[in-house]
């Protein structure tokens, strides 16, 4: 009886370990999969005007930095939420947004991670269309308090 207890409490003791060793291997996937959530959401967000959600997945503070095709620069969480009157205004429709080619790297300390993609946009504006198709998208995340928050991104259009 003591030799099946010891075999029990061995085949235990390695599926369990098993288990944490798959568990601690997905780690970085998770984070992986946090960072696109947030950078997913901080597009995603104007489709039901979630202004909440866009300020939840940006850098409410100065360090904030976004540079627009054509090279408009918006310096700061002040400045950027001046934009609310636009996305709020009924004139203003998202349409859809479509994220391809994405590729994230998460720095060896956990706490910073970029970000490469291309982006169609596509909305209206009082019923014309309003698009930024084609756009390479760049962008710098933090982590701040567990969650990852978008304090750097670039919008560009190739020249043809």
């Amino acid at each position: 009886m003591k030799k099946i207890t010891l075999f029990v409490l061995l085949i235990f003791a390695i599926f369990h370990s098993s288990c944490k060793s798959d568990y601690e291997k997905n780690p970085a996937e998770e984070e992986l999969m946090l960072a696109e959530k947030t950078i997913h959401a901080s597009i995603g967000w104007a489709k039901n005007k979630d202004i909440n959600l866009l300020y939840s997945v940006i850098a409410n503070d100065s360090s904030f930095l976004e540079v627009h095709p054509g090279g408009r620069v918006v310096n700061g969480f002040k400045e950027f939420s001046k934009a609310e009157e636009f996305w709020m205004d009924p004139g203003f429709r998202a349409v859809r947004y479509e994220i391809r080619d994405l590729k994230i790297t998460i720095s060896p300390s956990g706490d910073a991670a970029w970000w490469f993609c291309i982006l169609d946009d596509i909305n209206e504006w009082k019923g014309e269309p309003a698009n930024w198709e084609n756009t390479r998208w760049t962008g710098v995340l933090e982590k701040r308090e567990g969650k990852w928050i978008i304090v750097q991104q670039h919008f560009s259009f190739a020249e043809r």
